[in-house]
């Protein structure tokens, strides 16, 4: 399995995604665009996981990558990739296929409920109510054809779905008692007091297994987009 990560700034990574993926052997290549916009060739990806980020998809000025980020994204979905958006990514994706992407009326960071919306045959099955972890200020319009899997009382659109291979999260799954220390080193600013921020104190009172939660649901989201009946038969025709 060819995995290519689209990751923002250092201080969002995989997460608790490292684990899955190393349990997979799978081949992970990054595009770091703090240090180089290059991107790879869709012919030798199969996996693409676009990671969150401070920046707006609007940013273009400031981001120019993002012109070309947006279009690689549109040129996989085209081409049938499995593509997994998380935050920026999520926001990333609907941009991609045309959907506009806008400030929400709230900011959401902190860990606030989480309301399943629709269940396809085709979508992971995520609870009908959990707990997420959020850290966004912007939402989206539904894109064309998009099933709407998950929201919240801050934010209507959550989660969706784009045919069998393609899924968007605003929320974060895969955040880890590490990761979330990078965040709020580097997010400290935006804890302003909001209905839907929480304090630094909030952030870190969670409990180890509130962790675990999630990132089980992380791990069915994947198992989800890609088997390992799929990647044994990629593996047969290496």
């Amino acid at each position: 399995m060819r995995v290519h990560v689209l990751q923002h700034v250092a201080f969002e990574g995989l997460g608790s995604i490292d684990a899955w993926l190393a349990g997979r052997q799978a081949m992970v290549t990054y595009t770091r665009f703090f240090e180089s916009a290059s991107l790879p060739l869709l012919d030798e990806v199969d996996f693409i996981i676009a990671l969150g980020g401070p920046m707006s998809v609007n940013d273009e000025d400031e981001f120019p990558w993002l012109i070309d980020e947006k279009l690689f994204i549109a040129e996989a979905i085209g081409k049938n990739k499995t593509i997994l958006g998380i935050c920026l990514g999520c926001q990333l994706i609907a941009g991609a296929v045309g959907s506009r992407v806008y400030p929400n009326t709230e900011k959401e960071i902190g860990w606030f409920p989480v309301y399943s919306e629709q269940k396809s045959l085709e979508a992971p099955i995520l609870p009908e109510f959990f707990e997420a972890f959020h850290w966004h200020g912007e939402t989206f319009d539904l894109p064309a054809g998009a099933v709407l899997l998950a929201s919240s009382a801050a934010c209507r659109n959550q989660a969706f779905q784009i045919g069998q291979r393609v899924l968007g999260f605003q929320f974060h799954l895969e955040i880890t008692p590490e990761s979330m220390e990078m965040m709020i080193a580097h997010g400290r600013h935006e804890l302003l007091p909001r209905c839907f921020v929480q304090t630094e104190q909030q952030l870190r009172s969670v409990s180890v297994v509130n962790y675990g939660v999630i990132n089980t649901f992380m791990v069915l989201v994947l198992e989800a987009l890609f088997p390992m009946t799929a990647y044994a038969n990629d593996n047969r025709h290496d």
